[in-house]
């Protein structure tokens, strides 16, 4: 082989090793769809699960409240009072996954304890005070 031949083929295969720039972008564009698309599906679900915990914690709460109720006859003012008060459990939450604290009514023997929900506001319809609202 001659000293030209040998210098074309050792020019094409340092062509044909590693990746281009346009191979290497198309392979993060493709990681970047992948990573939107689990994205899209993660989110809603990560949302339904702080509205279950919301429901089960409030249920707990409300467990609490009564116990506290039957020993003081008056409504606890926070989830933190009664904590402080050995009501509730020291790892339950005393807040609502949105880091709000939930809203305690006592009317009679009627006990509710509701979360501001995901737009952290009381009185609009994402309130949670109960498990049928985490459905």
């Amino acid at each position: 082989m001659t000293r030209a031949t040998l210098a074309r083929r050792s020019r094409r295969a340092l062509r044909t090793d590693g990746m281009t720039l346009v191979e290497i972008m198309i392979v993060v564009i493709i990681m970047a769809l992948i990573a939107t698309a689990v994205g899209v599906a993660v989110l809603p679900q990560f949302q339904k699960a702080n509205i279950r915990q919301a429901a089960t914690d409030g249920q707990s709460m409300r467990s609490a409240v009564q116990l506290y109720y039957m020993d003081n006859n008056e409504c606890p003012q926070s989830g933190t009072e009664l904590q402080e008060e050995g009501y509730l459990d020291g790892s339950k939450r005393a807040v609502d996954p949105w880091n709000n604290e939930y809203r305690i009514e006592c009317q009679g023997t009627e006990i509710l304890v509701t979360s501001a929900g995901p737009d952290e506001q009381f009185d609009t319809e994402d309130d949670i005070s109960g498990p049928e609202d985490a459905e």
